[in-house]
């Protein structure tokens, strides 16, 4: 029977998104801005940032696969769904769940960069060092957690969990 044990609650995920989203529109402010969700984990961090974001933006996803439903990475990304925004010379924010080996967030800033965009950046709602491989700048890095497979709050083990308000480590 898998174990949940409580890592951030729903309280101190909202406070931080607030927090993120001044600074996201305080920092593009007057920027021609996209914003793009790595589906399927960042839609729920992505749907409650917005909302709170203040300058103008569009929305586009992109859908990646590296995890199957493995709790490790296999290294093999691949793109499920391309950008349909047009980005070139436009201002693109990443929306993560998770940053884990940093493969993913590296392979989607150098496709977005090859569609022209003017930035790249990256909005993480958790920036997590253990299995780090590669260098990958997180501008906005809402909560940092060293250890654990987390779910909830959109992340999710073999599609489970995403539907929890707050973030657990799951200990199978």
């Amino acid at each position: 029977m898998p174990k949940l044990t409580s890592v951030i609650s729903e309280f101190q995920i909202q406070n931080r998104n607030e927090e993120i989203a001044d600074a996201i529109s305080s920092d593009y402010q007057g920027m021609d801005l996209v914003l793009v969700g790595v589906l399927k984990g960042a839609f729920i961090f992505m749907a409650d940032l917005v909302r709170k974001i203040t300058t103008p933006f569009t929305i586009d996803f992109v859908r990646v696969s590296s995890y199957g439903s493995s709790t490790a990475s296999s290294g093999n990304i691949r793109l499920l769904l391309p950008v349909t925004e047009n980005v070139a010379g436009k201002h693109v924010l990443i929306i993560e769940d998770i940053v884990d080996t940093g493969q993913t967030l590296n392979f989607l800033t150098d496709y977005i960069l090859s569609l022209g965009a003017a930035s790249v950046n990256i909005c993480a709602l958790i920036d997590k060092k253990e299995r780090r491989t590669c260098d990958t700048p997180i501008r906005y890095a809402c909560h940092h957690i060293q250890t654990g497979f987390l779910v909830g709050y959109g992340l999710d083990h073999a599609e489970n969990y995403r539907g929890l308000s707050a973030i657990y480590h799951l200990q199978l």
